[in-house]
């Protein structure tokens, strides 16, 4: 039996899955500290199955931790920035794109030194190991650990940035090292940024990992910890520790992956309503279709995988304001505190759960709604939360036509049965925690982004090394080898460059390797 949970900002939802059957599930308000709100719904969901703590194998998690503290600039730490350009890559500084705030929080000393390679993978400049040395004294000095490393073209030659990360952990021996090659793809200043996030979360990665892992135990569950990451597959608690930016736009994919999961449906549109926003992305094969190749993280830009995901402020707790005539509904929301403020509640906040009460399309609530808020006012809100849907999905449309659209997440009961530009609505069944379900059915993937001189006579073979590498990566993060097979090939050519420089995208995903069974049993 494995468990999934996906944190929202509103609620935490947890599911005990029985292979790909639901045995019970939950959903409690999200508490501001977040993993009393986690340890909550386990110990429910526990209870209220009666399954004994050791038939549960794995526990899934997706939580908004990660993102929050990037977006927030709490919790981060002091990060060594080392870049390996020297003597070109001076122009633009590392983090000169950065939102002061977030400069601020992370408080970078940045180290240029030589290094770095072409294209075609000849180096810029040999790396020098005394003045990478002098770099992490510097680091040492000012207290930091934590350190970024990134070479212009690493991902054609990971070596340089393989060896500086050897030479700083001999000066600072408890460093916390994250390489740019392993974490973002081509693009120097996007893959720095990504790198620099990935350090700056070093101490909040460890306090929820080891702090998730604590609420297992205290609640006697054995189970192996994994955290969802972007693109829908599992990581290993441990590799969570090292790599915790893969893991800021898990709560969407968890969405798309658990309504193809339970609909067997596997193109289509994914609209998720929550309490708080409201996700849209598009199912391609099973899975959620990527972004493209720039990402923007609380103002910084990135190039990791994330999934194209269209986030508006439309949900249950979202509050509903008359303006000019109309109305207007967000971007901001009651969030956990809806039960406490919102109108149906014995509140003052007027928010899309009290429209949907008026409507008739809900019944809850502990008081009656105010004169005025009659059915007519309900379905007029209702009515712009139908059409803010429809543009939002207009929008994620990559070509013309009706497309069919599953609607998940608790809030989903605000949306009609009906909507322009869609085919067929779809609510399956379970649909309220349908991203705790693509949690607990995550597989376990890995990928890697190179750039490979393909000539044809080693064509095949250097194809097949990096799909090795792919493979094992899987393995690495917990995958069973008997199931692990590469899912996906992109190959982009380097137009008008010398030799057959072609940049490599491999995904590998297998099934979770189950515990080997006790002895005697």
């Amino acid at each position: 039996m494995h468990v999934g949970v996906d944190v929202g900002g509103t609620h935490t939802d947890a599911v005990l899955m029985d292979g790909r059957r639901v045995v019970a599930w939950v959903k409690v308000a999200t508490t501001e500290d977040v993993a009393t709100g986690i340890e909550q719904a386990l110990a429910e969901l526990v209870r209220s199955a009666s399954v004994p703590a050791e038939r549960v194998e794995a526990v899934m998690l997706g939580t908004t931790q990660f993102a929050n503290a990037i977006v927030q600039g709490r919790g981060l730490v002091r990060v060594g920035v080392l870049r390996l350009a020297l003597p070109i890559g001076t122009a633009i500084p590392p983090l000169e794109d950065w939102p002061p705030d977030l400069v601020r929080a992370v408080d970078p000393v940045v180290r240029q030194v030589h290094g770095g390679f072409e294209v075609i993978g000849t180096p810029v400049a040999e790396v020098d190991p005394e003045e990478i040395r002098d770099a992490a004294r510097a680091f040492r000095a000012q207290g930091i650990r934590d350190v970024a490393i990134t070479g212009v073209f690493s991902p054609v030659d990971p070596s340089q940035e393989r060896l500086a990360a050897d030479l700083v952990r001999e000066v600072i021996p408890e460093a916390r090292v994250s390489l740019g090659y392993d974490i973002g793809s081509l693009g120097l200043l996007q893959r720095e940024n990504a790198c620099v996030l990935n350090a700056a979360l070093g101490d909040v990665a460890e306090r929820v990992v080891d702090g998730f892992s604590a609420a297992l135990r205290r609640l006697g569950l054995t189970a192996r910890l994994y955290l969802t990451q972007n693109d829908g597959t599992l990581m290993a608690a441990d590799l969570a520790k090292r790599y915790p930016v893969r893991t800021v736009g898990s709560g969407p994919t968890n969405s798309m992956r658990g309504a193809a999961a339970i609909t067997g449906i596997r193109d289509a549109v994914v609209v998720d309503v929550g309490g708080t926003t409201t996700d849209v992305g598009v199912l391609v094969a099973g899975f959620p279709r990527p972004a493209a190749v720039y990402v923007s993280l609380a103002g910084v830009t990135t190039n990791f995988r994330m999934p194209d995901v269209l986030s508006l402020g439309l949900g249950g707790g979202s509050r509903v304001r008359e303006e000019d005539g109309g109305v207007r509904i967000g971007p901001d929301s009651v969030g956990y505190r809806l039960t406490e403020e919102a109108l149906a509640f014995g509140g003052t906040a007027v928010t899309l759960t009290d429209a949907a009460v008026a409507a008739g399309r809900l019944a809850l609530g502990t008081h009656p709604l105010p004169p005025g808020r009659d059915r007519a006012w309900g379905e007029r809100v209702l009515a712009e939360a139908a059409r803010m849907a429809e543009e939002a999905i207009d929008r994620m449309k990559t070509q013309a036509g009706e497309v069919t659209a599953v609607l998940v997440g608790g809030g989903s009961v605000l949306l009609p049965d009906a909507l322009e530009g869609v085919r067929e609505v779809v609510r399956p069944p379970h649909a309220q925690v349908a991203n705790a379900v693509g949690a607990a059915l995550a597989q376990v993937g890995a990928e890697i982004d190179r750039v490979a001189d393909l000539d044809p006579a080693h064509r095949a073979e250097r194809l097949g090394a990096l799909r090795q590498e792919a493979m094992e990566r899987a393995v690495e993060a917990g995958a069973d080898p008997a199931t692990v097979e590469v899912v996906e090939v992109e190959e982009t050519p380097f137009t008008y460059m010398p030799g057959h420089q072609v940049r490599v995208r491999v995904r590998a995903v297998g099934d979770l390797a189950a515990l080997p069974a006790p002895a005697g049993r």
